[in-house]
């Protein structure tokens, strides 16, 4: 892939490779199929996400740091739990821990809107760079204690979210957020202790939650008032 730089010189995208040999073998390789998730995978470049010390392993399958004790998700499980999400582009998503922005703008490339909660203030500032660096803008951005839910005052118009995914572990579904996704949406999360958790995929159905296992992942922890204590 070549790329054009401000003065119309064209600059090798030095990722290339390594991203479709990301696509190839960690997602198509395995249980990726949804075609729109591997397009937009294609296209997004992981290495804006990742601190510049840690760039040449942008496209292993492994998390990396980030700061304040905070990972980024490895490239499969981000897409794992972008399909499992069943996003269309009618969806308003909420997000619960942006962390680097990565996750962030898989969904809102894929979705109508997107609001992303995340309790560190200068991860979320770095997440807004980036995207805003990419031309996303269809991201709402929030600090705060995403276990406790979006604020009230400021839900979209509906009341509530069609799509919902927790990038960190919880003990469970926070209460606020079940009570937050629209019949018939999705909840993503890892649910469990601090170590091993069960990902699960969860719809909501006459007012209940249906859990269904997908896999086991290991997360950092979400800390808030219905999640985790500090």
């Amino acid at each position: 892939m070549m790329m054009k730089t401000m003065h119309g010189r064209e600059n090798k995208d030095e990722f290339a490779a390594d991203r479709q040999r990301m696509l190839r073998w960690d997602l198509k390789g395995r249980d990726i199929t949804d075609p729109r998730v591997l397009a937009v995978m294609a296209e997004i470049p992981r290495e804006e996400f990742v601190p510049r010390s840690h760039r040449s392993q942008a496209y292993s399958d492994n998390p990396l740091p980030i700061g304040n004790g905070q990972t980024i998700s490895q490239p499969y499980i981000v897409a794992l739990m972008t399909q499992e999400l069943r996003v269309n582009p009618s969806c308003e998503v909420l997000e619960i821990g942006t962390g680097s922005g990565y996750q962030t703008a898989v969904l809102a490339r894929l979705a109508k809107k997107v609001f992303t909660i995340e309790r560190f203030g200068e991860l979320a500032e770095s997440a807004q760079a980036v995207l805003g660096k990419l031309g996303i803008s269809n991201v709402e951005f929030c600090v705060g204690d995403g276990s406790c839910g979006w604020l009230a005052s400021q839900l979209p118009p509906s009341g509530c979210f069609d799509r919902i995914m927790i990038t960190a572990a919880v003990p469970e579904v926070p209460e606020p957020l079940a009570g937050q996704l629209a019949p018939g949406g999705v909840i993503v999360a890892p649910i469990g202790g601090e170590g091993v958790q069960t990902l699960v995929a969860c719809e909501k159905k006459a007012n209940k939650l249906i859990e269904r296992f997908v896999c086991d992942v290991r997360f950092v922890k979400l800390v808030g008032k219905y999640s985790f204590e500090g």
